[in-house]
């Protein structure tokens, strides 16, 4: 069993079906498994009917010929010679005894001989009946002329259907006939078929017993999932999304399961993100209201000098409002799928573009160390907006005149774009809290800012599947960094297992 989630999140199963058994969706396990049952009975029945009607037709067939051969045998010998004189059979009982001595009768079979309607002998196997004297076969082989020739009849005896080959045997110039009578038991042989379809039918009832026991394990394996899922949509709301139903195997219905997980992550990710931005809107846009609340309270409408100080610091405040929530925005659509829009550009273009929009953002001497020349795929708009965050940032916390250097480059399948600075730096111990949401270090706090500007260049990293690296040294300025794949797609992003609900937090 495998959970495909993230692993930094605790992932349960739904409240829903914990501590209960499992009870499947019954009508489509009946349905399935009689439709199983269905086609097997149909399939053993028409492979058992259609071996028993071959078989059948068979004991039918296979008896006719065995007849047929018996008697062009005794009509060849008939017209052949006595085996102990070598001379013409001059009379009835030589020719029926060399018959019944050099024919060997096959399975079911017996022959015997009669001559003036009276048994003579016999020669088989095993004889369960003296047809000889079964009065039901004596009528059948009287009635029988000679002048018929061979005649093949049907009888039913006390050991049930037996099909006879009667030839009458006539010598010239002897007064005496005589009958020889090839039997096969047809009704032994229809017997033991019988047999052997009730045998059959035993055999194909265990195992259509078998085939539904089978049946109903596997379409219980197979409809567990399938329940899980009906289980968790019925239980699934706003207030539980952190449940997630277990992938067991590798087939269709552990991809369904595993993209019925992958869609829970994504509306959780959403929700988290309206939330965070409900709390962040309520959180920082109270400071703003509480400041311009307070000085309308004071204000003297007839004091112009304290109507004007008051409007331009509301105006500097709604500025500030406005900002935050661009900025709120900006970080509640970075789930979105298409945040960003990568597409095979130039990266020495981007490097240009980027370098002489900053050069607008304060007096600093400018510096390009490097342009790389590369095709790279990545979202243009998106990458310049991060570079020239951490390019506003460089601004903000050096002094005029101070060197501000830009530069990109491709190393090892890499986009690294960087600024550096020679600013006031950054301590080791508040490096890592630097991108987190609303931080402003307290050499920063009389910079004007929001505190997401570092924010949002992570969450514009990790959209493209890549990361910002910063090393600093306090006192002596900053690099910053955006390194993303060559080949970045918003897919990466998604993929990314380890991502957190919101960038750095």
């Amino acid at each position: 069993m495998q959970w495909r989630s993230s692993p930094d999140r605790v992932r349960t199963p739904h409240p829903g079906l914990r501590g209960r058994s499992w009870r499947p969706s019954h009508s489509v396990r009946s349905r399935l498994v009689l439709s199983i049952l269905a086609t097997s009975a149909l399939a053993l029945a028409l492979a058992g009917g259609t071996v028993g009607a071959v078989q059948w037709a068979a004991i039918d067939g296979t008896a006719d010929d065995s007849l047929r051969r018996g008697y062009q045998e005794f009509e060849r010998r008939s017209r052949g010679t006595d085996p102990d004189t070598g001379l013409p059979f001059a009379d009835i009982e030589p020719l029926l005894v060399a018959a019944m001595r050099y024919r060997v009768p096959g399975p079911y079979e017996t022959q015997f001989a009669l001559v003036d309607g009276q048994p003579f002998g016999y020669s088989g196997g095993i004889r369960p009946v003296e047809l000889e004297h079964e009065p039901a076969a004596l009528a059948v082989i009287s009635g029988v002329l000679v002048d018929e020739g061979v005649a093949v009849r049907d009888v039913e005896t006390s050991v049930g259907a037996v099909r006879l080959a009667i030839i009458p045997v006539q010598v010239a110039g002897r007064p005496t006939s005589g009958t020889f009578v090839i039997a096969r038991a047809v009704g032994a042989e229809r017997a033991q078929l019988a047999r052997s379809g009730t045998l059959y039918l035993g055999v194909a009832t265990l195992s259509l017993l078998v085939i539904g026991l089978v049946g109903w394990q596997l379409s219980g394996g197979l409809g567990r999932p399938l329940s899980l899922l009906r289980e968790a949509t019925s239980h699934t709301d706003a207030a539980d999304l952190g449940s997630r139903i277990p992938v067991v195997g590798s087939d269709e219905i552990a991809d369904l399961t595993d993209n019925f997980n992958r869609m829970l992550d994504r509306l959780e990710e959403s929700f988290l993100a309206q939330r965070q931005l409900l709390d962040d809107v309520g959180h920082e846009l109270r400071t703003p209201i509480t400041v311009i609340r307070g000085h309308l309270d004071v204000l003297d409408a007839a004091d112009p000098a304290a109507v004007a100080s008051t409007r331009a610091l509301l105006l500097d405040e709604s500025d500030r409002m406005n900002r935050l929530v661009e900025d709120l925005l900006l970080l509640a659509k970075v789930r979105q799928p298409d945040f960003v829009r990568p597409e095979p550009v130039e990266l020495v273009e981007v490097t240009d573009g980027a370098f002489a929009k900053a050069r607008a953002l304060g007096p600093r001497r400018w510096l390009l160390e490097d342009a790389g020349d590369a095709l790279v795929t990545v979202d243009p708009q998106r990458l310049t907006q991060a570079w020239l965050q951490l390019a506003q940032n460089a601004v903000k916390y050096s002094e005029p005149g101070s060197t501000v250097a830009m530069g990109s480059a491709v190393t090892d399948g890499e986009v690294r774009v960087w600024v550096r600075d020679e600013g006031r730096g950054i301590a080791p111990e508040d490096q890592a809290r630097i991108f987190e949401r609303f931080v402003r270090l307290e050499a920063g706090r009389r910079v004007e800012g929001t505190g997401l500007g570092l924010t949002i260049v992570q969450a514009i990293a990790q959209a493209h599947g890549g990361r910002v690296e910063v090393v600093s040294t306090p006192g002596a300025g900053s690099v910053f960094s955006i390194v993303v794949p060559t080949g970045a797609d918003a897919a990466g992003r998604e993929a990314t297992p380890t991502e957190e609900p919101w960038p750095g937090s």
